[in-house]
């Protein structure tokens, strides 16, 4: 994949992006903010918790993820995300995490309806400095075609 046009990507194509340093003061702001629970804002408190230590919230390593998905290799010309699938969560996200993002093309097909754009179907897996996967999910969304592909289709 070169142009990053619906045309130019493949089943089984891998995108990569990363690292993304995580820090003790990016949990407790982002959390204090938007889920303000003991064990994402007070290392005691999270020491106690089911967690074992401070960890990033579900919201934090979500947006940690769509930041990581507009730096992939190589780019995408995406118009629009259709939503997520299969959100998993299963590690916690630490202070001092590096986190990577890895995208598989699953599927593709043009659209019937809009000329200008394909769907794309992938695999989306985040994880730390130790391969542990911290989020996954399947997402869908819009990518742009060619210019002079949507001229020559007719469907």
């Amino acid at each position: 994949m070169t142009s990053g046009y619906f045309e130019d990507i493949e089943v089984g194509d891998i995108q990569k992006a990363g690292p993304y340093s995580v820090s003790k003061d990016e949990i407790i702001q982002v959390a204090k903010q938007f889920d303000p629970r003991p064990f994402h804002i007070d290392e005691e408190a999270a020491a106690r918790s089911v967690f074992k230590g401070l960890s990033a919230s579900a919201a934090h390593t979500f947006a940690i993820f769509i930041s990581l998905t507009n730096q992939l290799q190589p780019p995408v010309r995406a118009l629009a995300g259709l939503g997520y699938d299969e959100l998993r969560l299963p590690n916690a996200v630490r202070p001092g995490d590096q986190l990577y993002l890895e995208a598989t093309t699953l599927e593709k097909r043009e659209s019937k309806s809009k000329l200008d754009r394909g769907l794309v179907r992938g695999q989306f897996r985040l994880h730390n400095q130790k391969g542990e996967t911290v989020l996954q999910c399947i997402s869908s969304g819009f990518v742009a075609r060619r210019p002079d592909a949507k001229a020559s289709t007719t469907t």
